[in-house]
């Protein structure tokens, strides 16, 4: 069965804690601490298969967890990582906060892995926090709990083209006919109930991949039917072919059904209506006197500039002009996919704002910060990475901390410790 969505939770390991001992040998009955740090907690990160078009596993698997760091260990061992979780999608998924519906992720375009939550930074053992004042510190640091998070999968096809009609007008034969691809065809509603991909070949080795997407109904930007399970599949699509029944075979007007397609999705997304259009006028041969139908649907669209084509679905008339025409529009246009932009970051999800923090003059050039806020915050901050240490310091200036240490007289050059690391303060 095809599946195009999906809702599951994913959870980050947590840090490993660090460990209280002291160094016990033979002749050394006074040895210091030597307690080792935590292990980092697994990360969750999503890579995209190739081999994969369907999210229908994660309709059986909701639950996704990463392994904890462990402990550390005497004699300063440090404990072992957890083991990052892989979690594989077809390309074209779309990773979103499941709340709000905001994009963490698109899988495509290029981006084929993506680190979607961070593990808990490990804690750091009692072998850090010797000073001359505190030689025998019963102190260790505990791992940084994991991020959890509920998610929405949604896979949006990727194509240069997208077929958009009512049911049964001939979009599965089109396609079937011009491409690899081999839906189900049959003579009734909703016959297609899964996006159908495939690569359309023209002379030359040019190609471009078409998608035959489910047949709209009116109502469908509000959900009628299966409308929003549609609709999402155009998103990517660069070219709309709007495929018509010229002969009215069923009863319908085909200037009235563009009509209504083009109200559906201005209603789903406007931006989808400044795409450009073609019409493809089908099943031309079982009209009796194709003038009149074409001269109607030409004078109602032809000065907005969308062209229109008689074609055959099933004979072939008429079908290798508007691909040619189809493809010329693509060459004129920018060859990037169409990628969805983040809206959200897993990292505003760290809470720090309630918990406490202290500031310190430990001596001369030396200050030190304190407290669960900044201990949550290292544990999810990869200090190592240029946009890790940018949010960091950010961090450090929205919350006031830097201000706290202006106040307590910090110079520039001057050391701040936090928890194990020391930083050069500067403006």
């Amino acid at each position: 069965m095809f599946a195009d969505s999906a809702k599951i939770f994913i959870k980050s390991g947590k840090g490993g804690d660090g460990h209280i001992s002291f160094r016990r040998e033979l002749y050394v009955p006074n040895g210091g601490p030597d307690g080792g740090d935590g292990g980092r907690g697994g990360d969750v990160i999503f890579e995209v298969d190739k081999g994969l078009n369907t999210l229908t596993d994660f309709r059986h698997v909701r639950k996704y967890v990463a392994t904890n760091g462990q402990e550390g260990g005497k004699r300063r061992c440090h404990g072992k990582d957890g083991q990052d979780l892989i979690i594989k999608v077809p390309e074209g998924t779309i990773i979103k906060e499941f709340e709000t519906g905001k994009v963490i992720a698109d899988m495509s375009g290029g981006n084929t892995r993506e680190i979607i939550l961070k593990g808990g930074r490990g804690g750091s053992g009692n072998m850090h926090y010797a000073t001359s004042t505190m030689q025998v510190p019963k102190y260790a640091q505990p791992g940084q709990e994991g991020q959890e998070l509920w998610v929405l999968l949604e896979l949006k096809v990727i194509a240069d083209v997208g077929l958009v009609g009512f049911p049964n007008v001939g979009k599965s034969t089109l396609l079937s006919r011009v491409s690899n691809a081999h839906p189900k065809i049959a003579n009734y509603h909703f016959t297609t109930l899964n996006p159908h991909l495939g690569v359309v070949d023209l002379d030359d080795h040019e190609s471009f991949v078409m998608a035959d997407i489910p047949g709209l109904i009116e109502g469908a930007s509000e959900g009628v039917g299966l409308g929003h399970a549609f609709l999402k599949h155009i998103e990517r699509t660069k070219v709309l072919i709007h495929m018509v029944d010229a002969a009215s075979t069923e009863g319908r007007d085909p200037v009235e059904d563009i009509y209504t397609i083009n109200e559906e999705l201005k209603k789903y997304n406007p931006a989808l209506l400044s795409r450009p259009q073609v019409i493809a006028a089908n099943k031309i041969d079982a009209v009796s006197s194709p003038e009149e139908p074409m001269q109607r649907i030409q004078k109602a669209f032809k000065e907005q500039g969308i062209e229109v084509f008689a074609i055959s679905a099933v004979s072939g008339h008429g079908v290798g002009e508007l691909l040619h025409h189809v493809y010329g529009i693509l060459q004129k246009m920018d060859d990037t996919p169409v990628v969805f932009e983040r809206e959200f970051d897993p990292k505003d999800l760290i809470t720090t704002d309630t918990l406490p923090y202290t500031v310190e003059k430990l001596e001369d050039g030396i200050y030190s910060v304190e407290g669960p806020k900044i201990e949550k915050m290292l544990g999810y901050t990869n200090l190592d990475s240029e946009k890790g240490f940018e949010f960091f310091q950010r961090f450090l200036k929205t919350n006031g901390i830097l201000d706290a240490l202006e106040k307590a007289g910090i110079e520039e050059g001057d050391t701040v410790k936090m928890y194990g690391l020391e930083f050069d303060y500067y403006k």
